[in-house]
């Protein structure tokens, strides 16, 4: 979370910590824990009024920023979402909404999606990924006035419920974009049981699912950089979050560890969990350092926003769920209770590394965009 906030940046952040804190709280979280959405729609709805959904819509659309760089003021949101392991579809509600708002098209449905009386979720990913060059394997294709689409989206974060969905797709050798409402004809929805108690994730099936051609974000075929500038955003969003359940763990083991005596003295007195809790700690700050900086490149256009933006979620992806390790490791044997609360941010650090590409295919990723700019050097 950034160092310097200006006042209203700090007045979102406290109001969010402050709301999640009482309407979020563990007990809440696991009371939830079968429910098929995870929170109450009135929770999403005063979320919405936060400010939650409208950070990457523009003011002609009925968003707005605190700061003038909405991606950063929603790194705040997506911290304390991590602290808190709050439910919600955070990430997906405003990668959607910024994408139609950029698009300036279904106004309707970002109005809904700002005011939280309508969710929406992004399908992008596929089974197998899609970094480091492989396309997508949905197929999108023009059939008159409609396209069909063809393919399965898995793991999609907030399908299930979600009342529309943005479906990414391979036509020829183009991306193409689809806004697809929810129960539409030929679409069938697999919930999925994920590591992530607090979260809820969808395998979606389209089989000749058929849709005016004006569901179209765009051109046919011409959405590669929209899909890129998403992506991005995404993944800005998903590690600003996993830092803030980083954060919460280290602090709770802290915590512990000067409370829980061992042979009359207090664990964290012993050397080697004190060099322990030095490299955590630097996991901790960097992951912090990186975030930030890949989410002010992110908002600026940076042309090396691509490449930080991998950067951070191949470090955090990797030292985050290290971290998290070592938490549940000095915690002793209540760390690998389900009663304890720890596993709640554990879980979140695993699946977020997991989902919109894994640490190793950002590497990839990194190493691929270096190749293209040393052949263009």
């Amino acid at each position: 979370m950034l160092f310097e906030l200006t006042p209203d940046q700090d007045f979102l952040w406290e109001t969010t910590a402050k709301f999640l804190t009482s309407q979020a709280p563990v007990g809440e979280i696991r009371r939830r824990r079968e429910d098929p959405l995870g929170y109450s729609p009135d929770y999403w709805r005063r979320g919405a009024d936060l400010g939650w959904t409208s950070l990457l819509v523009t003011e002609e659309h009925g968003g707005g920023s605190v700061s003038g760089r909405g991606l950063v003021d929603l790194t705040l949101i997506a911290h304390e979402f991590g602290a808190h392991a709050a439910p919600g579809p955070l990430g997906p509600a405003n990668v959607v909404a910024g994408a139609l708002s950029r698009a300036g098209t279904r106004t309707d449905v970002i109005g809904a999606l700002l005011a939280g009386s309508a969710t929406a979720a992004w399908a992008w990913e596929e089974p197998g990924g899609l970094l480091a060059g492989r396309p997508p394997q949905l197929e999108i294709g023009a059939d008159g006035d409609e396209v069909v689409l063809n393919g399965t989206k898995k793991p999609v974060e907030a399908a299930a419920d979600a009342d529309h969905l943005l479906v990414t797709g391979r036509s020829g050798d183009g991306l193409t974009q689809v806004l697809v409402p929810a129960g539409t004809a030929g679409l069938s929805v697999e919930r999925l049981r994920t590591v992530d108690l607090t979260r809820r994730f969808a395998a979606l099936h389209f089989d000749h699912v058929r849709l005016p051609a004006d569901t179209v974000l765009g051109v046919l075929g011409g959405a590669a950089d929209e899909v890129e500038q998403q992506l991005q955003q995404a993944l800005v969003v998903q590690n600003a979050e996993t830092v803030g359940a980083m954060d919460r763990g280290f602090a709770m083991t802290v915590e512990w560890a000067f409370d829980r005596y061992s042979f009359g003295r207090p664990l964290a007195s012993y050397q080697e969990l004190k060099h322990r809790f030095a490299d955590m700690k630097s996991w901790l700050e960097g992951g912090h350092a990186i975030s930030d900086a890949a989410a002010e490149a992110v908002a600026a256009g940076d042309a090396d926003a691509a490449h930080l933006v991998s950067v951070a979620k191949a470090f955090i992806g990797h030292y985050g769920l290290e971290l998290m390790q070592d938490c549940v490791q000095i915690h002793g044997g209540i760390g690998v209770t389900f009663e304890h609360d720890l596993h709640l941010f554990l879980r979140r650090v695993t699946a977020n590394g997991a989902t919109l590409g894994t640490p190793a295919d950002h590497r990839q990723r990194i190493a691929a965009i270096a190749i293209e700019e040393d052949s263009r050097s």
